[in-house]
This record gives structure tokens, C-alpha cells and sequence, in this order.
């Protein structure tokens, strides 16, 4: 059994942790966390860290390779993901849309009649799959800005 890869995103690269949470993975960022607690928390917790900070690089337990770390190159989200797709190996097929985007919690299937009354109501007579977060609430259904989240995730260089 694989293990998914988990990340910790720094907050100069935030707008990935977005993508990567689309796409299905485990990604916390921590806003406003010195890189000490950052590195701290990638270890304890196993995560991949994600940074543009060359300063954060060359930390003990990263040169030593205690902690997986990745060097973004790029200042576009795009091009970040597909840095970091490629790097590690990563698909993004199999749990695209599975993870709430602002909270990182996975999302759990909703009925229609379950969200009746919460979704508005063009929403609810047009749209018949919703995903609940239950950590933040948010619904999400697959509605036109879904669908270009996931033209831009098909188009993605691998």
C-alpha cells in the first residue's frame, strides 16, 4: 500500500496548497508560522515541505534528509504544481475534488435533500451531487467554476 504524500506548504507559495488540496492531498499552510515551527511540524508529522525560501533549505534536518523539501521555483501557481507533480510523482486522477480547498478537511458526500435550504435555490434545481465539509462547512457541487478547475487540472504538464 502507497502512503500518500502529505504536505506543509509556506505561506510564500499559499495559492498551492489550493491546487494540491484539489487534486486530493494532504496540504496545511500555516500562515504567519516562523520556519522553525514550520520545519518542526514537517517532521513530527511527515510532511513535504514546500517552500521559495532557500534559507529554510539549509536547516540540519533537511540537508540531512529528515525532512523532504522542495525548492519552488516558480512564482505561478501552475507551474509550481507541475513542479512539484513531476518531483515526487505525484497523479492527480484518482481524488481530485476530495479535500475542502480552504480547510484541508476531506469531504463527505451529500443527498440533495440534505442541502436543501442551505444551497440557493437556482442551485439546487440545477445541480444534483454536493460534498459537505465538515470541518469548515462549505458545500461544494460541480457547478461552471468546477468545471474550470478541472479543465485547468487536465491541462497540467506531467
Amino acid at each position: 500500500m502507497v502512503v500518500p504524500v502529505k504536505f506543509i506548504v509556506d505561506e510564500n507559495v499559499g495559492q498551492l496548497a489550493k491546487w494540491l488540496r484539489m487534486i486530493g492531498y494532504d496540504a496545511i499552510l500555516l500562515q504567519g508560522t516562523d520556519d522553525g515551527e514550520l520545519v518542526k511540524i514537517a517532521h513530527k508529522e511527515g510532511r513535504v515541505l514546500l517552500t521559495r525560501d532557500t534559507q529554510i533549505l539549509q536547516r540540519r534536518v533537511i540537508t540531512n534528509h529528515e525532512v523532504k523539501a522542495v525548492l519552488i521555483r516558480s512564482d505561478r501557481t501552475k507551474e509550481q504544481l507541475e513542479q512539484v507533480m513531476k518531483e515526487l510523482g505525484l497523479e492527480c486522477y484518482t481524488r481530485q475534488f476530495t479535500r475542502c480547498m480552504e480547510c484541508n478537511t476531506l469531504l463527505e458526500p451529500k443527498s440533495k435533500e440534505e442541502v436543501k435550504g442551505i444551497v440557493p435555490p437556482y442551485i439546487f434545481r440545477t445541480q444534483e451531487q454536493y460534498m459537505l465539509c465538515p470541518g469548515c462547512h462549505r458545500i461544494y457541487w460541480r457547478g461552471t467554476h468546477w468545471q474550470r478547475m478541472k479543465k485547468r487540472i487536465d491541462n497540467l504538464e506531467r
